[in-house]
């Protein structure tokens, strides 16, 4: 049972303003003192890093952003993990995915912003672009108010107000819609957020802008918003019958080992997409987690027994990536030991032999470019044979988000079978690798994080 105070912050569209909301609300309420618990809905990772920026104050990252993704982890682990990760706060705030009520392509309602408040019982925000409308508005948020009477929005904050007279116009059209106007913020062009090909650049490439940005979001949403009313509907939330996830418990229980193995997970500016329940999961297993930056380590932490390369931006570091030679050298001897590797899209990208014509690790014999196509999507998957990570016939569910292809794109010995929404055979399993595009959630399979450290201790063991 938790009783932690939450808010979902939703819109009725991608591009409403969600992100300036949300991560201005979490640094604003931590600026007040409050300890905030900061969520994202679906499989976003850029977000989530702006989230722990935002509730840290600028300094080192103490409690992380988490994703609340009810198709790769299932709707049953959503309570659990919001648990998890909300202990010991004082406020919860979970930013939205898309519209509302958009979730997983043909499959309803499922995974949702609509579908996760629902699991969460909590309130919801509505934020809305009011920029090209004044009496519509009040059309546009009753059909939010109706379309599912089990999610209670309980405010609106109105974004990209024009003036004065135009918010007067917006409040007067929402007078009879029974709603209340948590906010109005004005047009700003004085936050710097800069986008890139996937996205949101990651705050690890720029952290001091980044802090910078989500100061002013906080002094943006604390000039517009009614903080004291928005707290207030916040703990007006119900207490949420959910028994906080364990990772200890999800491994099977704590590993007794003599000598626990070292598992390098790479990070630093070129690998910034992973989930932190991953770590927490290779920790509970056993694993010695010890992370290392591809872009300026010369090798691997000492002992390394398991190496875990997750998503990112390898195509935008590809120089610097290819110039280190020791590293990949390392990483190449590594991987053709047997030890367990397991390797996610730009971890994929990293092993292959080349990227846009510069030098990888020589792991898999195949090559990858940039191109202008996104892949981009949630999948179905199972696995094709026995992996470091996975026995054959095991199913996941994941997501795919990259604008590169590889060739071949599967090896001899496929890691995955995709059967949802299209078949076909992707990614590679060679000796210990196992690399693909596919992004997964390892909180929904946690076999996942047993078998690879069970794998790493032999590998640690063996002469």
């Amino acid at each position: 049972m938790t009783a932690v105070a939450r808010l979902v912050i939703a819109a009725p569209s991608s591009g409403s303003g969600k992100t300036t909301v949300a991560t201005g609300l979490m640094a604003a309420f931590s600026e007040r003192g409050l300890i905030v618990s900061p969520h994202k809905v679906g499989p976003d990772y850029i977000d989530a890093g702006y989230h722990a920026l935002a509730v840290s104050g600028g300094g080192p990252v103490r409690r992380p952003g988490r994703n609340l993704d009810a198709y790769m982890c299932g709707p049953e682990l959503i309570g659990p993990l919001f648990a998890h990760g909300s202990a010991g706060c004082d406020l919860a705030v979970v930013e939205g995915v898309m519209g509302l009520y958009d979730g997983a392509a043909g499959l309803g309602e499922l995974a949702s912003t609509a579908h996760v408040a629902k699991l969460l019982r909590a309130p919801v925000v509505l934020v809305v672009d009011a920029s090209s409308q004044s009496r519509s508005v009040a059309a546009l948020v009753h059909g939010f108010l109706s379309f599912d009477p089990d999610v209670r929005v309980g405010g609106v904050i109105l974004n990209k107000v024009g003036s004065d007279r135009h918010e007067q116009l917006l409040r007067d059209a929402l007078e009879d819609c029974g709603v209340p106007v948590l906010g109005v913020l004005r047009r700003s062009d004085g936050v710097n957020t800069p986008s890139r090909h996937l996205g949101l650049v990651p705050v690890a490439e720029r952290h001091a802008d980044a802090v910078a940005a989500t100061r002013a979001l906080a002094e943006h949403v604390r000039a517009g918003c009614d903080l004291d009313g928005l707290l207030a509907l916040a703990r007006s939330a119900p207490p949420l019958d959910a028994r906080a996830w364990d990772p200890v418990a999800a491994v099977g229980g704590e590993a007794v080992t003599d000598r626990r193995p070292v598992v390098a997970v790479a990070g630093g500016s070129a690998f910034t997409f992973s989930y932190a329940e991953q770590t927490e999961l290779l920790t509970a297993a056993g694993a010695d987690v010890v992370s290392f930056d591809p872009l300026h380590d010369d090798g691997l932490p000492p002992g390394t027994a398991g190496l875990v390369v997750g998503g990112g931006f390898p195509e935008v570091f590809a120089p610097e990536l290819s110039a280190n030679d020791e590293l990949r050298r390392a990483v190449a001897t590594l991987a053709h030991s047997g030890a367990p590797v397991a390797a996610e899209c730009a971890g994929l990208l990293y092993l292959a032999r080349s990227l846009d014509g510069r030098q990888m690790c020589g792991v898999l014999d195949a090559d990858a470019r940039m191109t202008d196509r996104l892949t981009l999507g949630y999948r179905e998957a199972v696995a094709i044979g026995d992996s470091s990570i996975a026995e054959a016939g095991a199913r996941t569910r994941g997501h795919e988000f990259h604008r590169t292809v590889l060739q071949p794109r599967a090896g001899t010995y496929p890691a995955w079978g995709f059967v949802r929404p299209e078949r076909h055979m992707e990614g590679f399993v060679r000796r210990g690798v196992h690399a693909s595009y596919l992004h997964t959630h390892w909180a929904a399979t946690p076999e996942f994080a047993a078998r690879f450290v069970s794998r790493a201790a032999a590998s640690a063991s063996s002469p």
